[in-house]
């Protein structure tokens, strides 16, 4: 499977990844916990109204990644992945697998403190897709959006207040 297949229309995500960054009102140590805490993580990952009944985080390289997010609708979306790269604080790597054999993404995930605050950089690079992965593409942009405003919302309230 590639990212482009003779017959199928080349979304414009299969070219140049989506990069989002993000400054976040909270030490990037608390950011960097959201991202790889199961409890945290099934708090903001997704767009809004989505919950995710499965969050599982092996957080090693080869270790494994399992969200379902359940929609509004109570339709569930498994996603699986992998870790690739981690760095305590600074980074991590993933490929993410929302739906076999239509899509894979590498998403590379930045952290950087200034101030007391921190800026989040999100790059997901689209590996693998077919004309069928065109739907969760369209929304590729809006879902990372939402959850980094759920993200948000969680470090800086919640969370924040808890740390020291």
């Amino acid at each position: 499977m590639s990212a482009k297949h003779a017959s199928d229309p080349v979304h414009p995500l299969a070219q140049r990844p989506l990069v989002l960054t993000r400054v976040f009102d909270a030490p990037r140590a608390l950011v960097f916990e959201a991202w790889t805490k199961p409890e945290y993580l099934a708090r903001w990952w997704g767009p809004h109204h989505f919950t995710n009944p499965v969050c599982e985080v092996d957080l090693r390289p080869g270790g494994a990644l399992l969200i379902h997010m359940r929609g509004p609708d109570g339709i569930v979306y498994p996603m699986t992945g992998v870790f690739q790269e981690i760095v305590p604080l600074e980074r991590l790597v993933f490929t993410s697998t929302p739906q076999v054999g239509v899509l894979k993404v590498l998403t590379t995930v930045t952290f950087e403190e200034r101030g007391g605050k921190t800026t989040v950089t999100v790059e997901a690079k689209v590996l693998e897709a077919t004309a069928a992965a065109s739907r969760m593409l369209d929304g590729m942009e809006a879902g990372w959006s939402q959850s980094l405003e759920r993200l948000g919302d969680l470090v800086q309230g919640s969370l924040k207040e808890r740390a020291p």
